[in-house]
Parts: C-alpha cells; sequence; structure tokens
C-alpha cells in the first residue's frame, strides 16, 4: 500500500512543494504531488514531524529564516523555494534547528540512564564499580546539512521516548548508520520509474521464502544480572518479537530490510536473524524449542497396548455384577413354544399370530422366586431359520420343546444344531404331557440317540415334562433354569458403557423405526447414542416388554428402543459412542465402506467367454419376475426372502428389487412401476392414496399374513409368466358307413361310436393308423336338419372343410385344444 504526496502533505501539515522538495532530497524517486511513497516510510514521516513539534508556542517559517541565514545555500542539493514562498505549519508545531534537536535527545537519555540507574540501587545493592556494565549513550546521528526554513521542518526524528523507571534497563543503542545514508534512505530507481511497488513478502537475498504465520504467542522476559533475557517459543512472528524488544513493528521491518531481509509484521524469521537483533538491541534471546517425541518402537506399542488391556480387565473384574440368565425357546412349529411362554407369563400371544405360527422373535422378562429371567421366543417355521439361528447366538441357555407326541421334528433338528454351535447350555422341555398318545420315554430315546441323553438316563441334558396348556411342570422348569443360571455364573459390568444386540427391527406409524434389543454389557440409558452398522440413534425413549416407558435398561434386560435413523439389522451389534456427532459419523463411514464394496464386486472384470455368451443371451430371453417385498419387522424380512430364494427353477427367475420394513407407499408404487415388479406386503397395511395410484399405474399389490401361503401365491405368478401348455382333449369319435355327393363335395354318413361330434370343433380323420386329414367340423346335420352336436350312438352327415376324400371305415375324431398352466 502507499499514500500520495498531498495526502501526505495534509497529514503533517506541509505544503505540498515544501515535502515534495525534501522527499526529493532525501533521494525518494518522486516528481510530482501526485507521487506516491510507501506506508512504512510515511508512517516514520508522521512521527518524526509529530516528535517534533514541542509543547510551547508557535513561530513563523519566515521569521525563522530572516534571524538565521543559510550557510550552506550555495552547497544544498536542494533546489530553492519561489521568492516569497512561505510554508504553513498546523497550530502546536515549533521549528527548531538540528542543533537543538540533538541537544534535547542527549539530554532526554540522560535523565532516562540516571532514573533507571536509581531504580536499580532501590532494588538490589549498589554493585562494585569495576564490575558495573557501562552503559553507553546512544550516539547522536550525524546532522544533516543546514536547509532553508521550509526544509528544516521535516529534520530527523528523534529516538522513542525513554522506558519507565520500573522496566528493564535500556538497552544499548543499536550502531548508527553510516554518515553517508541520510535517514530513510532508498535506493535511487531510475528517473524512468514510476510509483514505488508494494514491498514484497520475500526476501530477494538468498533467504529462504518465509513460511504463513502461525497465531501470535506472548513472550515472557527475566534478567539475568542486568542483562534483560527475553524468552519466546518458535517460530518468531515480527509483530510479537517488536513487541518484545519494546518498539514499533515498522521499525523492526526497517532494521529487516537494511538486512536484506523483507517480511511483513505477521510473517516469521529465523532464529538467528532474531537473535542478532535483539543482541543489537542489548537483549538475549532464548528460544524453547518444543521437545521432540521419543520414537515408540513397535515393541514398546505393544507393551503399551497390553498394559492397557491388562488395566481394562482389571477395571471390569472389579465392577462385574450378577445379572439375569437369556432363556432361548426352540422347537419345531406347532409344538407349543408360545404357549409354554404364555403360561410363564401369564399371557396369550399365540393367539394374536397368524396361522397359528409365530412369525416373530418376542423377547420377554419375567420375575421367578426373586429372580429375573429373559426370555426368547423364536419362530419354529422353516422359513425362520435365521432367526432361530440369532436367538440361539445371544442366549444363555437354550430351552428345545418337544412336543411329547410327535418327539424330533426337522426343525427340533435345526434348533439343536443351532444350540450346539452356539454352545450354549442346553434344557429340554417335553411338552404336551396332556395330550393322547404322549410318550415321554420315546421322547427320551430319541434324545439318546442324538447324544443329548437326559439326566436320568445318565446323560447331563435337564429334561424337565411339562404341559403348557394345564401350566404343570411349569414351576419345575423355572427351578432347574435358575439352577443353571447359577452353576454358569453369569455377570457383567453394568457402570460400563452399553452394548448388545438388535433382536428385533422395525418401523412404527407415528414413532418411526424402533429395535428391540439385548443389553449385553453396561447399562442403556436415555439420551445415549448408539451405532450399530450404517444405522445410528438417539436414544428417545426405552419400553420395556409389558410397554412401560423406562428410563435404563441392565444387562440381560430385553428393552425397545426409539430414536433410530433406520431400521438397524437383526442380529447386529451396537454399542453407545460419546455423542450424536460420533455415532452419525461412525455410521456414515459404515454406509461409505458398504457403498464402495458394491462398487467394487459390480466393477469386477469378469470371464469372458463363448459359453458365457450363450449364458447372458439365455438370460436376457429368460422370464423374469420382479418383486418388491414390504413387511412389518426386519426378521419377517429376512424369512420372506428366505422362502422365495428357495423356489428353484429354470423356466423363471425371481428378482427382489427391494426389500424393507414399514408400510407399502406411493413410493413403492411408483418403484415396481418403473421396474415392473410386483408389491408382495407381509404383515403391513398400505398407506392412505396408495391404492388408486396402483390402479393408475397398473400395480399389483398382494397382501399375506401367513408365510407359506404367500410362497405359494408367488410360485403361481412365476407359472403365469410362462407360455401355457396346449392339451388336447378328445370330444369324441365317428366311423363313416356311407358318402353322399353334394353341389359341392361330400357328405360322410356316420355312427358316432364315442362321445360327441360338435359343430366347428376341430377335426382329423384317420384311415387305419394314419391321419389323412386334419381341419374342422364345418357341417353337421341329424337327418335334414343342423344340429349342434351329436351325441354317441346315433347317426349324422359331417362335412369337413376342403375334404371330399371319404372312404367308408375312416375315423372322424373330434378334439379341443385346452391351455394349462405351465409348471415350474
Amino acid at each position: 500500500m502507499s499514500i500520495r504526496i498531498h495526502e501526505l502533505a495534509k497529514k503533517i501539515g506541509m505544503e505540498n512543494k515544501a515535502l515534495l522538495a525534501l522527499l526529493k532530497e532525501r533521494n525518494f524517486d518522486v516528481k510530482s504531488v501526485s507521487s506516491t511513497v510507501d506506508n512504512i516510510n510515511a508512517e516514520a514521516l508522521v512521527e518524526e514531524f509529530a516528535a517534533t513539534a514541542p509543547a510551547e508556542g508557535t513561530a513563523a517559517a519566515g521569521d525563522a529564516t530572516a534571524d538565521q541565514p543559510d550557510e550552506s545555500a550555495a552547497t544544498s542539493a536542494e533546489p530553492l523555494p519561489p521568492q516569497g514562498f512561505v510554508t504553513r505549519l498546523p497550530a502546536g508545531v515549533m521549528v527548531k534547528s538540528a542543533e537543538d534537536v540533538v541537544r534535547e535527545r542527549a539530554e532526554k537519555a540522560a535523565a532516562a540512564e540516571a532514573a533507571a540507574a536509581e531504580a536499580r540501587a532501590a532494588a538490589n545493592p549498589p554493585p562494585a564499580p569495576a564490575s558495573a556494565p557501562a552503559v553507553s549513550t546512544p550516539p547522536p546521528p550525524p546532522a544533516p546539512a543546514p536547509v532553508p526554513a521550509q526544509a528544516r521542518v521535516s529534520a530527523p526524528p528523534p529516538p522513542p521516548a525513554a522506558r519507565a523507571a520500573s522496566a528493564p534497563p535500556p538497552p544499548p543503542a543499536p550502531v548508527s548508520r553510516p554518515s553517508s545514508l541520510p535517514p530513510l534512505s532508498v535506493p535511487p530507481r531510475p528517473a524512468t520509474a514510476g510509483a514505488p511497488p508494494p514491498t514484497p513478502s520475500f526476501s530477494t537475498s538468498t533467504t529462504p521464502p518465509i513460511p504463513p504465520v502461525p497465531p501470535s504467542q506472548t513472550a515472557t522476559i527475566t534478567n539475568e544480572g542486568d542483562i534483560p533475557i527475553i524468552h519466546l517459543k518458535p517460530p518468531i512472528i515480527v509483530r510479537d518479537f517488536a513487541t518484545a524488544l519494546g518498539m514499533k513493528p515498522f521499525k523492526l521491518i526497517s532494521e529487516l530490510m537494511e538486512m536484506g531481509i523483507f517480511a511483513s509484521m505477521n510473517q516469521t524469521i529465523e532464529d538467528a536473524v532474531a537473535t542478532r537483533v535483539a543482541e543489537k538491541h542489548g537483549f538475549l534471546l532464548e528460544i524453547k524449542h518444543r521437545e521432540i517425541p521419543v520414537p515408540v518402537t513397535p515393541k514398546d506399542k505393544e507393551a503399551e497396548k497390553k498394559r492397557r488391556a491388562k488395566e481394562a480387565q482389571e477395571r471390569e473384574l472389579a465392577n462385574l455384577a450378577p445379572r439375569p440368565p437369556v432363556v432361548c425357546i426352540l422347537g419345531h412349529v406347532d409344538h407349543g413354544k408360545t404357549s409354554l411362554l404364555d403360561a410363564i407369563r401369564k399371557a396369550d400371544v399365540a393367539k394374536g399370530e397368524a396361522g397359528g405360527i409365530t412369525q416373530h422373535i418376542g423377547a420377554y422378562q419375567i420375575e421367578h422366586a426373586g429372580k429375573k429371567i429373559t426370555f426368547l421366543d423364536t419362530p419354529g417355521h422353516a422359513a425362520f431359520q435365521k432367526m432361530r439361528a440369532r436367538g440361539a447366538a445371544v442366549t444363555d441357555i437354550a430351552v428345545l420343546v418337544v412336543a411329547a407326541d410327535d418327539g424330533f421334528m426337522p426343525q427340533t433338528d435345526e434348533a439343536l444344531k443351532h444350540a450346539q454351535d452356539a454352545g450354549v447350555s442346553l434344557m429340554v422341555a417335553v411338552n404336551k404331557m396332556d395330550v393322547k398318545g404322549a410318550n415321554l420315554e420315546r421322547v427320551k430315546q430319541m434324545m439318546q440317540e442324538r447324544n443329548i441323553a437326559p439326566e436320568d438316563w445318565g446323560g447331563e441334558t435337564i429334561t424337565v415334562p411339562v404341559s403348557a396348556v394345564k401350566g404343570t411342570g411349569i414351576p419345575d422348569l423355572l427351578d432347574m433354569i435358575l439352577l443353571q443360571a447359577e452353576v454358569l455364573e453369569l455377570k457383567a459390568n453394568p457402570k460400563a458403557e452399553a452394548s448388545g444386540v438388535i433382536i428385533e427391527s422395525q418401523i412404527d406409524i407415528g414413532r418411526g423405526p424402533l429395535a428391540t434389543v439385548i443389553v449385553q454389557r453396561g447399562t442403556l440409558k436415555v439420551g445415549d447414542s448408539l451405532v450399530c452398522g450404517p444405522v445410528w440413534a438417539k436414544v428417545r425413549a426405552l419400553f420395556d416388554d409389558q410397554g412401560n416407558s423406562i428410563k435404563q435398561a441392565l444387562p440381560s434386560t430385553p428393552v425397545r428402543v426409539i430414536g433410530w435413523n433406520g431400521a438397524p439389522d437383526s442380529g447386529s451389534a451396537f454399542r453407545t459412542v460419546k455423542n450424536a456427532r460420533e455415532a452419525e459419523n461412525l455410521a456414515e463411514e459404515e454406509q461409505h465402506r458398504i457403498r464402495q464394496t458394491a462398487a467394487t464386486a459390480a466393477s469386477a472384470p469378469k470371464d469372458v467367454s463363448l459359453d458365457n455368451l450363450f449364458q447372458n443371451i439365455a438370460a436376457t430371453q429368460e422370464k423374469v419376475l420382479k418383486l418388491i417385498i414390504k413387511t412389518d419387522v426386519f426378521g419377517s424380512t429376512e424369512a420372506v426372502r428366505n422362502v422365495l430364494e428357495g423356489i428353484k427353477t429354470n423356466k423363471v427367475s425371481l428378482e427382489i428389487v427391494a426389500d424393507e420394513v414399514g408400510l407399502i407407499s406411493k413410493t413403492d408404487v411408483l418403484m415396481a412401476s418403473a421396474a415392473g415388479a410386483v408389491i408382495i406386503g407381509f404383515n403391513t397395511k398400505l398407506e392412505n392414496g396408495v391404492t388408486p395410484l396402483a390402479k393408475h399405474h397398473g400395480v399389483r399389490i398382494e397382501t399375506y399374513g401367513i408365510i407359506y401361503e404367500l410362497a405359494d401365491k408367488v410360485r403361481d405368478m412365476m407359472a403365469d409368466l410362462l407360455e401355457p401348455d396346449l392339451k388336447e382333449v378328445k370330444l369324441g369319435a365317428a366311423e363313416i358307413r356311407a358318402t353322399f355327393p353334394l353341389a359341392k363335395g361330400f357328405v360322410a354318413g356316420c355312427l358316432v361310436t364315442e362321445g360327441k361330434i360338435t359343430r366347428n370343433a376341430a377335426a382329423r380323420v384317420r384311415r387305419k393308423k394314419d391321419v389323412v386329414y386334419e381341419g374342422k367340423v364345418a357341417m353337421l346335420k341329424r337327418f335334414k336338419d343342423d344340429a349342434n352336436e351329436v351325441r354317441a350312438g346315433l347317426e349324422c352327415g359331417i362335412k369337413l372343410d376342403d375334404f371330399s376324400g371319404y372312404a367308408i371305415g375312416d375315423v372322424i375324431e373330434v378334439y379341443e385344444v385346452q391351455k394349462v398352466r405351465a409348471s415350474l
């Protein structure tokens, strides 16, 4: 930045021509009052003239020139102003000669030195004269050559005011400039050069570029004897360094420019340069470099990791407390699992399930003998295999329900395998002991065959006969569960951050996404922030299995959580994080990872061969049934997908466009219309306005409440996509007994031997085993009257289209072609 001469003259209070002459005398490249001066020199001029203004009286410039004749006017390089030119000075400004200025400057420096010496003597005992450091008085700068009165106004500025007595002793005066250099000298510029450019922010010398400015820092000053010490931390900023030296930044910038370093007040300088400048001003500079961290070896990292893990384990063991057991009810469909749980809970859940089978996973908690037990009820239908596996994985004790009349069934064996794979403690509840045909010994024999022999047969499996309908054996079953829990010594840390497993999730009308979870560790509270894969939650509310609002959930407690941004995947683990922002960031990172994985899999190179080419061509010609699945809970989505993927056929392929939890919405209809898909709803409903929109777009919507009905209907849809099979159905036959000529062709006189002959029906003429003609019955007469059909045992006249080659003994067969749904 720069300022024009006429603007600077106004600030100083000089005539434009006088200031222009002064600048020319000081070797500034200026030609007129419109020329510019850089800000640093302009500020120096303003301060110079402000410092030379005394506090008393004013004097006219003309009187000063009259009283003091100019002896060196002949030798001065400055051109004389025109005759009668008088400089106007602002009020309060008094013009002094250079000799007066030098004398006053020396007097002020001596007074400041005396005051500082008195302050040091008062604070410390007087030192020996020999050891006292000599403080040199700053030598006065060489007096400039005498100039006319109007030029004398811009005499060199006096030094800055002396420091107060309480400040550190003044440093030695800086080395004065060579006498050949005038104050504020600048390098001469060519006469053809224009206005001086702004001062560059980089050094033109070999000094490397100055880095950007970091935040400013505060310097501390201490004394070591009589020498002040400045304590600074790198990087050293010009502005902060000037403050520590007790000078203005532009003064320091000028000194740096003399050293060949161009830096603004917000830039940094090197340590060596700062040390030189500090010594020049009588300071010692102590730079406090940051400590270099000791490099950590992988061995040290591993040791630190083990130490922290050990400390965490010790804290965990110190805070462990007993927790209720989590019991999973497993078994075959319709063996009474839910009825048994109803008897335990004294509730009626089974009647609420469609088709009498459980299609959801339920979590409940009961209290027996003063202790709590958490139960998980899982479906027994084959389609819900993933639900059973998930239930067995999160439990401590698995209760295998076996009907006393049926024994072990396919889903019973599958549930047994899930429990054994999960490594949980196994118990067997033999249900339906009240029905006719119950055989407990047969069930125990089947247990022996599966290597889970009951205790009374010498095995280790606890077996309890019960009746869910009559309630017999229920207390014994609960007692055995609590006994087994004591043996397992189940404990958890309630003071840790909450973590657990998602049992089920769904989207509820009015409350949004919610999830049923089991807290495995810690205490889950309202307001906690959770993350579960690509989904996160800020817990707004917690509800127990009875629907009551609670504030917190301890370990092994089933609870419904409201506050998710989407329905989490069932079976996935959740954990508590610091805040909602961190949870959201972690969920977004997981979403990004999933998208990247999908994109990588989609863009993976595929083998190209002739066989693949033919397969791709066949795939484009293959019939495809596209479906959009909407269910009430996430577990049902898994079950429906599992059932549909189990439909195997080479004639029609099944493509699931989307499977989501929630109501069937208008968005689903638009998606189905664009993809040509059918919407399948399971235990869910339609939003308002969906039906007319689906009718408008021609989208088919099917809703079901029982999963095996859904599977049968989808099979029918797939079969409807195939071309129907053509099936020939024989209607009747007639034997030709005679032929009769007509005006156009011949008529065969026939006797109907079987079935019936109908007009316009398809017909063929067989001569022995060969077919000699195929066509339609064009005319059918009974005596002389037209007839629509003639039944077996009657005679008739038959004329076929464009055929006259009848022979006695030929057989006319009449049939029809029916379209039959193709099989998968």
